[in-house]
């Protein structure tokens, strides 16, 4: 079985090992694709804390059951070999005081597959604990489902903003990210969305997506402030220029992943004053089966999403790819030999 890892910091290989065999209460998954995300660059260049490396990458996951192991199907779970999933790549102790608040997402000892210390669907085949797995529709597209983990975070971050019916609301990037909040946004009630992006490329994603209102800079808009802003650039200086543009009484959301390092700078006294709010999102909680849910009943365009699938062999070029902003949702597929343009 070939399998796609990251041996150190900053090195990657192409490796063939032993097909994992599932233990208690685990499946066997042949996968069938596998999202490129910016956690990915994180931790191959050893930016995200924690990660325990040899690992195998991929957290954004689907594919099909090829095995079952012992007591998967002795209480609520129902799994069967042929089954196509979807795969939650968090794993939590239950035990830590956040788990037992009510805060897994939060949990002291969070792993998630090919992110810190369990390997994860950059693989031909992968385990995952079956309380992680999710059954899909015989019909439902196994490359397009890849975007459900994504979505997943996407609710979660849904979920600490107010939500209130007709907000104005600005998303900032028009990646994956910013287009499924963008997208959820007009689901959650919002009277307008607007996005903006410095790529004209990313922008016309956004209109196939379904939003209107698209500027390369919130200076072009109709208004020049919103209720609910949210970052999903991880840009300082985005990050900076987003926090001028709330309402008083409105939202920010720190969704995007800023290197850890950094500092941004606001007015404290803006914050007072005006009373804003101030959020952050940490990936999934309590909101994966919703994104199966809304994934299978068309609340995001994915097809309009995905532009480029790679093989394992083509791996670093779909990562170099991916660091120069180039292409829409960028996937690996380990079973494919051919590696393919989708949106030109």
């Amino acid at each position: 079985m070939r399998a796609l890892v990251f041996s150190s910091e900053g090195t990657l290989s192409l490796e063939e090992r032993p097909t994992p065999v599932p233990g208690y209460k685990e499946v066997l998954v042949e996968t069938a694709a596998v999202g490129i995300c910016g956690t990915d660059v994180h931790v191959l260049d050893g930016e995200f804390e924690g990660t325990e490396f040899p690992l195998v990458p991929g957290h954004e996951a689907t594919g099909t059951i090829r095995a079952v192991g012992d007591g998967v199907n002795e209480g609520v779970f129902d799994f069967h070999v042929g089954d196509r999933v979807a795969i939650n790549p968090s794993k939590t102790c239950g035990e830590c005081e956040f788990c037992v608040n009510g805060h897994q997402n939060l949990c002291r000892f969070w792993d998630g597959l090919g992110v810190v210390s369990s390997d994860g669907a950059a693989q031909q085949l992968f385990v995952a604990p079956a309380g992680n797995v999710y059954k899909l529709k015989p019909e439902t597209d196994l490359f397009e489902a890849a975007l459900i983990e994504p979505l997943a975070c996407a609710i979660r971050g849904w979920d600490i903003l107010p939500r209130r019916l007709g907000d104005h609301v600005l998303v900032y990037g028009s990646g994956t990210m910013g287009l499924l909040m963008a997208q959820l946004g007009r689901r959650a009630g919002a009277a307008t969305v607007t996005i903006v992006d410095l790529n004209e490329d990313r922008l016309q994603t956004a209109a196939e997506c379904g939003i209107d209102l698209r500027y390369t800079t919130p200076d072009d808009a109709a208004r020049d402030k919103w209720d609910v802003v949210i970052d999903c650039t991880g840009n300082i200086r985005a990050i900076e220029d987003a926090l001028t543009r709330v309402k008083p009484a409105g939202y920010f959301q720190d969704f995007g992943v800023a290197p850890s390092d950094r500092t941004a700078q606001f007015s404290p006294f803006r914050v007072y004053r005006d009373e804003l709010t101030i959020v952050g999102s940490m990936a999934v909680h309590n909101s994966f089966g919703r994104a199966v849910e809304l994934f299978e009943a068309g609340a995001i365009n994915a097809r309009a999403m995905i532009s480029h699938s790679f093989t394992l062999d083509d791996y670093a070029d779909a990562l170099a790819m991916f660091r120069a902003g180039h292409g829409r949702k960028l996937q690996v597929r380990p079973n494919d030999t051919e590696s393919r343009v989708l949106i030109g």
